[in-house]
């Protein structure tokens, strides 16, 4: 073995260089260089004068990459000052509502504390009035009691108001303390990022009322003026609003869904009781007028929310193109929002009595759910 052998030693020998890029298809050169009108890597044959990118705007890919990690640096900072900021806002908003739910606790500490005294007040009177009762009793002949008699009834009667439940506002606690805005939309936020669009929502077809003609995948509803001679008359149907309830029924947890609303100038859109009316043209009937249905509402350029007859204006700029519904039964929430924007267009605390049904109506054109 020679001198030159025995110092490579066993498995040395040269070593492998860097493995070669991927090359150009056409010419079989690395791609050095990046064209900025195609957006992609290219050799230099290709940005040569006779090349298919001649007259592009051409620049090295070494320099195109430092560009992107220049902007992926930006935009990574850009991301952390956001959640920095968002964190901030969570922790400031935190705070103001651990406050107010404190002061909350602190009035009604008070009130109790008070409710006590008045109850030691009511029950030493009491015991004044019993004692005095009493001894009427023990000591006065019949003669003497009946001489006694308004007397008895007198304390009687005060003793009956003694025991009479002393209200106080302090004793209610303010809910809407527990309330914030931009928790909300926080939480409703990330909530539809991961739900929306989820619920395979489709139309009861049995609801339907007469002026709509439901579509094949019954998720689109279309209104006509002219009612349907063809469609038969049963008690699940609405036979005047042009209304129609969604096959399914949610009785707890956490529900999303959307309704392209673009093409339509007057709909409904919202959840409604298994108990709300279907026949007649009266107000028990028509979404948003009774107590059975929660919907919010587009007519022209008005927007609103309705429950029970009472109609909440919503200062919209515009009408969204698609409308989404968020239902969260375990909190008693019921929000509706744009996904476009993921802006939070109206939120509604209150109780439900379930089960709840996805309520649709329209008398313009068509509205549809969205998968």
């Amino acid at each position: 073995m020679s001198a030159e052998g025995a110092e490579l030693g066993p498995g040395s020998g040269p070593r492998p260089g860097p493995e070669p890029g991927p090359l150009c298809p056409e010419h079989g050169q690395a791609l050095s260089w990046f064209c900025r009108s195609e957006r992609r890597p290219v050799c230099a044959a290709c940005a040569g004068l006779g090349g298919r990118c001649r007259g592009h705007r051409i620049r090295r890919a070494e320099e195109r990459a430092e560009e992107l990690r220049s902007m992926a640096s930006a935009a990574r900072e850009l991301v952390i000052q956001r959640l920095s900021l968002v964190r901030s806002l969570c922790e400031s908003e935190e705070q103001r509502l651990l406050e107010q739910v404190h002061g909350e606790e602190e009035r009604a500490h008070q009130s109790i504390l008070t409710q006590r005294v008045h109850w030691a007040e009511a029950l030493q009177k009491l015991d004044t009035i019993r004692t005095s009762l009493v001894g009427m009793l023990t000591h006065l002949d019949d003669l003497q009691l009946i001489q006694k008699e308004q007397e008895i009834f007198e304390r009687t009667e005060e003793a009956e108001g003694i025991l009479d439940p002393q209200e106080s506002e302090m004793l209610n606690f303010n809910e809407k303390c527990t309330r914030s805005p931009l928790l909300t939309r926080l939480w409703a936020t990330a909530v539809l990022g991961s739900l929306s669009g989820t619920e395979d929502i489709r139309i009861d077809e049995r609801t339907v009322s007469p002026f709509l003609q439901l579509s094949d995948d019954r998720k689109t509803l279309t209104f006509s003026t002219k009612k349907s001679k063809t469609c038969a008359d049963g008690p699940e149907r609405f036979d005047h609003w042009p209304n129609a309830l969604a096959a399914t029924s949610f009785q707890n947890g956490l529900h999303a869904w959307m309704v392209n609303v673009q093409n339509s100038c007057a709909y409904k859109v919202g959840v409604a009781s298994g108990h709300l009316p279907r026949k007649g043209s009266g107000s028990d009937c028509r979404l948003g007028h009774n107590a059975f249905s929660w919907v919010f509402s587009r007519y022209d350029q008005e927007f609103r929310f309705s429950h029970n007859g009472q109609h909440e204006p919503l200062g919209l700029l515009r009408g969204p193109a698609q409308l989404g519904v968020l239902l969260d039964l375990q909190a008693r929430e019921l929000l509706f929002y744009e996904p476009a924007s993921g802006t939070v267009l109206y939120t509604h605390h209150g109780s439900f009595p379930g089960p709840l049904f996805p309520v649709f109506a329209v008398a313009d054109q068509t509205i549809s759910i969205v998968r």
